[in-house]
């Protein structure tokens, strides 16, 4: 039987590629009547396209896509991480250094936490990372007000629910005491809404400071806040399992060993 899958790629993989949205945002203002196609209107995200259509978005001709790029955000603590804020609060996109191009954010971190934002300017490799099934660790440094015992966090490290929401087992190291306060290792692969925080007050302990140092193989490092830093092509090629044009890979790299990050100063 003949292959009658249309030519192309989807529109939506197509807006993504060309650092528009997201792809499910991308789905989103198709839906919402605001992309053409060869000069038609197109409510339905279920259409391919090839280079040969004119892609039009709120009636601006869609930018030629430019090849993959990630980079390494250190978030300050105090910026929400959308492009705007209803409440008026500063963003992380308005706080970029200058002469970054359009990007998108792997993930979030909430407005009290700080540490490794990745940034990209590829929708693709935004859901690339998104996704539950590449299962990257994110490690993080919490600090905890009080005195906590290392049995303190077992119910972490069996998985937890709370108010209904199911939290798979983290990993965690009572690594010091500092004064009234006392740091902790934690590292997890999902990353739901403020999921450190909440499960921490589930067994009692209240989180003061939370600073992401990893997710999967990139590294915080030496990175200050506010700053950003671009992660090479050939690396995120390998990292990614992708071949020199940005495709899958058959064979996937193995991910290299990294140490362990230093502790931040306490503040």
């Amino acid at each position: 039987m003949a292959d009658k899958t249309p030519p192309g790629d989807r529109i939506a993989k197509v807006l993504a590629r060309a650092g528009l949205a997201s792809r499910r945002e991308a789905e989103k203002i198709v839906e919402a009547g605001r992309v053409a196609v060869n000069g038609k209107v197109i409510d339905s995200p279920a259409l391919n396209v090839t280079e040969a259509d004119k892609i039009t978005v709120d009636g601006q001709p869609l930018a030629t896509p430019e090849p993959p790029r990630l980079w390494l955000y250190h978030k300050p603590a105090g910026l929400v991480t959308t492009e705007r804020d209803e409440k008026g609060r500063e963003t992380v996109f308005a706080n970029l250094p200058e002469g970054m191009p359009r990007v998108m954010s792997v993930g979030r971190l909430d407005l009290n936490s700080e540490g490794l934002l990745l940034l990209t300017n590829d929708g693709e490799i935004k859901r690339r990372l998104e996704l539950p099934s590449t299962g990257w660790v994110r490690k993080y440094r919490v600090r905890l007000h009080g005195t906590p015992k290392d049995e303190d966090f077992e119910p972490l490290r069996r998985g937890i629910t709370v108010e209904g929401v199911a939290y798979q087992p983290m990993t965690i190291t009572l690594d010091r005491q500092q004064g009234a306060n006392a740091w902790a290792t934690v590292s997890l692969r999902e990353g739901k809404n403020r999921e450190i925080r909440r499960a921490m007050e589930a067994v009692g302990l209240t989180v003061n400071r939370l600073l992401r140092v990893s997710f999967g193989p990139f590294r915080l490092g030496e990175l200050k806040a506010g700053q950003a830093e671009e992660i090479k092509a050939r690396v995120l090629r390998d990292q990614l399992g992708l071949d020199p044009d940005f495709k899958p890979a058959t064979t996937p790299k193995k991910k290299p060993q990294r140490r362990r990050a230093p502790f931040p100063k306490g503040r």
